[in-house]
């Protein structure tokens, strides 16, 4: 189990999760997934500065996510 500070699931999404990494007083997101529900992959990054996250952001993980499980599948 990994405590919702370090990794939430964003809703409205399917299977996508925002991992959140605190460097000094800079707070970083990285979003991921589970493929095969082991093998986590990370997607695009970005530095946050407000509290919610900005939906171009979770767009372009979410066409990340679709890419690389399109070239799992050999598309």
């Amino acid at each position: 189990m990994i405590p919702q500070k370090f990794l939430k699931h964003i809703e409205g999404t399917d299977g996508l999760y925002e991992t959140r990494v605190k460097v000094g007083s800079d707070i970083y997101r990285v979003f991921c997934c589970f493929d095969a529900g082991r093998i986590v992959i990370l997607f695009n990054g970005f530095q946050k500065k407000s509290q919610k996250t900005p939906k171009n952001e979770i767009d372009k993980a979410l066409r990340f996510k679709q890419e690389y499980f399109d070239k799992k599948k050999g598309k």
